[in-house]
């Protein structure tokens, strides 16, 4: 094995983008007063509380994989989303339009241009319940207050470079340290509120670790903890976030756990689904103006100001996780899945 500061120009390209990266992680965290008042929400229909985001990102999974774009895309959405809901206070019928937008950004930031689909095709399948000028109005809003900030240093920023840190210093090979699982489980991560408060590097760090110890790798649990002394990451941050995946990855791979398919997903509808669904579209009318508000940090949660349209409700309100499944039932009996690898 090699010594993780060997001085080769690949040991130093690793290095320098590891400390780059961990000087500019907390610039893309939520803030941790906002995270702490939807940790405590109440489950009705004025707060998005832990649950709704949950549901939410569950949705972008689902659409990630629909469109068939990168884990990057996914991580990044959900980095959005939960930036701007940790700053605003927002009621749960924006919460779909929010979302998509988030996507959307993501999209752009990640993938190829010829590859994003056009907007009023992302709202049709994401069933949010918006027109167009409404996401691109939303968009405005959340780029203004997100800064323009878009490409952000994520947990998976840190998984891929530990990845690529440990196949450079040992001679394992690489199908024994699987990056797509560890993808798959951070993103599994992701759907769980409580990871939103965890450092990236620490969360990336506790999944790599645990992926090594089922491997039962001598040299590769030694470079994790030279990683680890690195990024100077002490033993009980890492050991309680640690016990919290390991947690959340075994309640999701049992088999009562509900999830989004893994799988790249193709939708085929009937012509007269078809068209109900861009007539729908067609017919749902604006939301309201959204005045802007920031959570504030010196007041309570009810005193607060929020997103409110001024309106109790809207003629067709976004769709929440207490009204069903990511696609409608009705949609469901009349569309036939297919799941291709």
């Amino acid at each position: 094995m090699k010594d993780l500061t060997a001085q080769s120009n690949e040991a130093l390209k690793y290095l320098k983008q590891l400390n780059l990266h961990l000087e500019q992680e907390t610039n893309f965290l939520p803030k941790q007063t906002g995270l702490n008042l939807i940790e405590s929400a109440p489950e009705n229909d004025n707060c998005v509380s832990a649950k709704r985001r949950d549901a939410k990102v569950e949705d972008l999974w689902s659409l990630t994989n629909f469109f068939g774009f990168s884990t990057e895309t996914f991580v990044l959405a959900v980095n959005l989303l939960d930036r701007f809901l940790a700053m605003m206070k927002v009621q749960p019928k924006h919460l779909s339009c929010i979302g998509v937008c988030c996507f959307n950004i993501a999209a752009k930031v990640v993938e190829e241009e010829c590859n994003i689909p056009p907007t009023h095709d992302i709202i049709r399948i994401s069933q949010c319940k918006c027109t167009v000028s409404d996401l691109k109005r939303m968009e405005k809003i959340i780029s203004e207050k997100l800064k323009f900030q878009f490409k952000a240093i994520t947990a998976l920023t840190f998984l891929h470079l530990y990845h690529a840190v440990a196949l450079s210093h040992t001679s394992e090979r690489k199908e024994i340290l699987n990056l797509d699982k560890l993808e798959a489980q951070l993103k599994a991560c992701y759907c769980r509120f409580m990871f939103s408060k965890a450092k990236p590097s620490v969360l990336a760090l506790s999944l790599l670790t645990l992926e090594i110890e089922s491997l039962n790798s001598r040299d590769l649990c030694e470079i994790a903890q030279r990683v680890q002394k690195h990024s100077r990451i002490v033993d009980g941050d890492l050991l309680y976030w640690r016990e919290l995946v390991s947690k959340c990855l075994a309640e999701y791979s049992s088999p009562e756990c509900c999830k989004p398919d893994h799988k790249k997903l193709v939708w085929i509808v009937s012509r007269r689904t078809a068209q109900s669904l861009h007539s729908s579209y067609c017919c749902i009318p604006e939301l309201p103006t959204i005045p802007e508000g920031g959570w504030d940090e010196s007041e309570s949660e009810d005193s607060c100001e929020d997103m409110s349209c001024g309106e109790e409700s809207l003629s067709s309100s976004p769709m929440s996780h207490l009204e069903g499944a990511f696609f409608p039932e009705d949609l469901r009996r009349k569309s036939k899945w297919l799941s291709v690898q």
